[in-house]
Parts: C-alpha cells; structure tokens; sequence
C-alpha cells in the first residue's frame, strides 16, 4: 500500500514537472533550497532563543525575590528591633508592681507608627498589663486563645510571625479593626520582685508587607505571594478570591520547594516558579510565571525572525526570478509568438538571444508558420465563399415563396371585382418588394423591416377580409437597430395560414419588439389553434417532413439564415399550447449598423 501510495505521487509529481516552464522549474528548485535553509536557521534560532529566554527570566525572577527579601527582610526587622526595645530597655527595667513607663512604650509607637498598629503587653493569663495606643480589651476578647499567644509561650526567646488576620482584640473609639500580622514572642516580667512569663504583642500593619510585594512585577502575567513553613498564605495579589473560594493557588506544594527554580503544571498551566526563603521567618516568597508569559516574548523574537526571513525569501525569490528568466525568457518569447500565431496573428519578430539551438528553432517556426499562413488563407477564403452562396440560395428560396402567395391574392381580388382592395394590395405590395430589394442589402434597418411586415399583413388583411386584427409594439431602446431582412414575414405567413384560416373572426397577430442587454427579441404571437408543445419544438427538426401546406420553408430557412449569420446561440423558438395560440420567437444580436456579413454589433471595435 505505501508503495503504490509512493508510485502514485511520484506519477503525480511527474505529470506537474512535465506542465512546468523552465523558468518556473529554475526558480522553484534555488527558491525551495534557499527557503529550506532559511527556515532551518530560523527554527534554530527560535529554539535557541527560547532556551536562553527561560533561563534569563529565571535568573529575572530570582533577582527580583532577593530584592523584595531584602526590603522585606528590612521592614520585619525594624519590627523586630522594636520588640527587642520593647523588652530589653522597658519590660526587663520594670516592676509591675511600681508601674510601667507607658510613656516611654506610647513614645517608641509614636516613632514607628506607619508601620504599626499597636504594642501590648500581657500576662500568662492573657491578662492586659499595658498598650499603646489601646489600653483596654474588649469584653469578649480572649487573647490566651490566639494562636499568637499559645505559640509564644511554647518558644522561650524567639519571636514568632502570624498568617495575617484581624486584630479586633482592642477597644477602639470608632469601632474600628486592623488586618496585621502579629509578631509575638514569650518574655519575663517582675511584679513585687517575683518573676512571671508574659507575651510581648506587637502588632505590624498587613498594608506595609503588601506595599513591598505589589510593587513587585515579574513580567506581564507573572506574580510573587509569600507562604509560611506551613504553607499558609502570608501575601497573594489574589488573596480574598482565594479565601473565598474563587481562586485556588499551589501554595502548599510551594512550601516544600527547595530555593532556586522549579517547573511545576498548575490546573493545566505550565508555569515556571521561584523560590526564596525568608531567613528567620521560615516565610517563602514564591515568583510564578506562566509559560504564556514567556511565550509572548518568544513570539516576538519569532515574528521578528519571521519578518528577517520572510524578507530574505523575498529578495532570494526575487534574484532567483531574474537568474530563471534570463536564463528562460528566450525560450518564452519564442514560444509566445507561436501561441499569437496559433490564435490567428502575425507572427511577431522574436529577438535573436539566447542560445544557438534556440535562435535556429525561431528560424525553422518562422518558416513553417509562414507556409500555413499561405494554406490557412485560401482554406478561409473558400469557405466565405460558401458561406455566401449558402446565403443566397436561403435568400431565393424565401423571395419566390413570399411572391407566390402574393400574386395569388392579388390575381383572387381582381377577379372578384373589388378593385380599390386590389389596388391598395398592389401599392403595399410595391412599398414591399422596395424593401425586400434593399439595394442588394441583407442587413437592413429595424424600422424597415417591422414596415416590411405591415405592407404584407395589410395584404393579406385584404385578402381575409378583415377576419383578425394586427398590432406592431416596441420598446424605446429599439430605435436604430438593424436586422436580416425577411425575417418576420415568413413567420406572420405562417401565423396566418396555420393560426388564422380556420378561424372565424376576431383573430388577432401581434409583433412585439424588445431589448435585453446585447440581445433583440421580436415576438410574433397569433390566438389561433396553437399545437402541442412538442410538435412546437420539432418546427425546426431538418429531420422532420415539411408540411403539405404552408411555409415550412420559410421559417427554418429564416432560423437557418440567422445561425448562418450570427452562430448557433441565436435563431428561432416556438410557444405553443392547443387552443391557447403560438408564439415565434426570433433571438438576434443588437446590431447598431449595417456589415456586409451581418451588422457590426453593439460595444465591439
């Protein structure tokens, strides 16, 4: 099966080689060797760029969470150091049963109250001993139950740093609650010169960590959160929506990240994350950057190497067409005189270039095209000559009929004595023959001949005395056109002897002229017996036996004339329903004036 697969496309490759100019199979050939090797540097390129992309947004992304440890590194500390204040100047100095220098401890928040909320002191029993600047819990407040107090009291001088949450442990005179991050830690105070453990409160505002962090940007889709050893959240630019339940992160998996950079698939998403610790804290800062984003940079890069290659494939398209056609060009000269020729023109002189082999061939066409012109010429000749006599004949045949049947009236009217109907024949039959003569004419105007078929039908009108009427209409866009001389004639003779004899009276005849476009179209229609459609269809059959009676020969010799004339796409059509009357119709070219063949045709040179 992959054989013939193989033999077939090889036979199809061959049959589109054998159809190809030279020119193309030149150009073809250099341009696919250049696009190949062009495209093959691109993708190089690009996969090398997007390699070194990864690792210089990596090392990116790395710088970036050393410079926000840094600045967060240096905001806790400051917390920190006010803590140690805190302690080793304050508490360490202090007997609650004396006192406590409050005003030092209101001072020491004074100074540092941009980055905190408040500073509290309380006994083992979560008891309040003193705070700045609130000094009085709520009713409800238990802080002995916060994680901060228990954990604080577990680990003997080591401060302890909280998952962000609301601080509503204080009275307030608006009512008002802090989202802060508690810094905690267990510490000893003298009442009476007794000592007793308490925790030391220190309470920093969220706002302060999340400044640091939303200035931070890791490119356009990336962004950086903070996670405890326990893989709570500390900071995410997304925080609410994750609590809510709205957005879901990989926070607990970040936590046992290692430092450095890791790849990780995330909901679907491959996203390159970094990692760094945060030193005494065990807080993580992770950076996280979707492959999307670095992808938006690689397509950069490629649609800038696309461009320089669609460029380069350009110019080599180019030089390639001008090295084939220089080197084609005499070869399609040659063979674009041949062609002119083979559509019937001169042969045009084809300049002397190319190879030796190419100018003798354009010197052995130009000698046999010059013998078939000889024979070509007197073939044609011949034929318009018997063209022209097949016209003739098809015009004699028509003439004599038409007369024929004219004197038979005439000679009929006479005879019975009505003398002024004889006349008004004889002189309609005068204006007629002046017409149908036409100085030699086979083309005449329209106007002549639609007053051709009115002399004839006032003939015979004459003749049958009146026994149908006759109307002539046309259309405006008409009027100065020209036909076949003897066209309509025939028909309405046809009309009469066929439609009209049988009838009584109030027969009817009537010629309608119209315009659609390039085409004329006369209508001879009568109200007569009409015929079956397909006895209709076969008037025209040369195969059919012409009728005894009637003018079987002037209707086909009038198709016959126009397709002579014109060609098969014009000619005659006949309507027909028993009882209903027939319809002939003639289908002509618009001609604007006479030709000796035939008219010269609207819109042509």
């Amino acid at each position: 099966m992959l054989l013939r697969a193989f033999r077939e496309l090889r036979s199809r490759f061959s049959r589109s080689y054998e159809r190809m100019s030279i020119q193309r199979v030149i150009s073809l050939t250099f341009t696919a060797v250049a696009v190949a090797g062009a495209l093959f540097i691109g993708l190089s390129l690009t996969l090398r760029y997007s390699a070194v992309n990864q690792k210089m947004q990596a090392q990116a992304s790395q710088q970036v969470l050393a410079q926000v440890n840094l600045s967060l590194d240096n905001h806790l500390r400051r917390i920190m150091r006010v803590s140690d204040t805190v302690y080793y100047r304050l508490l360490k100095n202090a007997d609650l049963a004396e006192g406590f220098p409050t005003d030092s401890l209101s001072l020491l928040y004074e100074e540092n109250r941009d980055s905190l909320v408040s500073i509290a002191v309380f006994d083992s029993d979560g008891n309040l001993v003193t705070g700045a600047p609130l000094s009085e819990l709520k009713a409800v407040a238990d802080p002995a139950s916060q994680g901060w107090f228990s954990t604080a009291l577990g680990q003997i001088e080591n401060s302890h740093f909280s998952t962000p949450h609301v601080q509503d442990l204080f009275q307030t005179a608006d009512g008002s609650y802090h989202w802060v991050i508690s810094l905690s830690r267990q510490v000893q105070l003298t009442r009476g010169g007794a000592s007793e453990s308490g925790v030391l409160l220190v309470d920093m505002s969220f706002s302060g960590v999340e400044q640091i962090c939303r200035n931070t940007s890791l490119g356009a889709d990336g962004y950086l959160y903070i996670v405890d050893a326990n893989g709570e959240l500390i900071y995410h630019p997304r925080q609410q929506l994750i609590y809510a339940g709205l957005v879901q992160e990989n926070n607990l998996s970040a936590s046992r990240l290692s430092d450095g950079t890791h790849w990780e698939k995330f909901q679907g998403e491959r996203r390159q994350v970094t990692v760094k610790t945060v030193g005494y804290t065990g807080w993580k800062l992770v950076g996280v950057v979707p492959v999307q984003g670095l992808a938006v940079t690689t397509a950069q890069f490629v649609l800038f190497v696309a461009s320089v290659l669609l460029f380069s494939i350009f110019l080599l398209v180019f030089v390639n067409g001008w090295l084939s056609a220089h080197i084609a060009d005499p070869i399609r000269r040659l063979e674009q005189a041949v062609r002119q020729t083979g559509r019937g023109g001169e042969m045009p002189q084809v300049p002397e270039e190319g190879c030796y082999e190419v100018r003798r061939l354009e010197h052995s066409i130009r000698s046999m095209v010059s013998t078939m012109r000889h024979l070509m010429d007197d073939i044609i000749q011949q034929e318009e000559d018997k063209r022209r006599s097949e016209l003739e004949v098809l015009q004699s045949q028509i003439n004599p009929h038409f007369l024929y049947n004219t004197l038979d009236s005439v000679i009929w009217l006479t005879e019975s004595g009505r003398y002024e109907d004889s006349i008004r024949m004889v002189t309609a039959l005068g204006r007629l023959f002046r017409i149908s003569l036409s100085r030699g004419k086979r083309v005449i105007p329209l106007d002549s001949e639609l007053d051709h078929a009115g002399y004839y039908m006032t003939i015979q009108r004459i003749r049958y005395k009146n026994k149908f009427t006759f109307e002539i209409s046309r259309e405006t866009d008409t009027a100065g056109l020209y036909c076949l001389k003897l066209i309509i004639q025939p028909l309405l003779e046809n009309a009469i002897y066929h439609g009209m004899a049988a009838e009584d009276d109030d027969g009817r005849i009537a010629v309608r002229v119209w315009r659609e476009g390039d085409d004329v179209y006369i209508d001879v229609t009568d109200n007569g017996l009409g015929m079956p459609p397909e006895v209709a269809a076969s008037l025209l059959d040369e195969s059919r036996p012409l009728p005894a009676k009637g003018s079987g020969i002037g209707v086909r010799n009038v198709h016959r004339r126009i397709q002579l004339a014109y060609g098969p796409r014009y000619g005659l059509e006949f309507y027909s329903e028993p009882d209903e009357g027939t319809t002939a119709r003639i289908h002509l070219p618009v001609l604007t004036q006479p030709e000796e063949t035939g008219g010269k045709k609207e819109g042509m040179a």
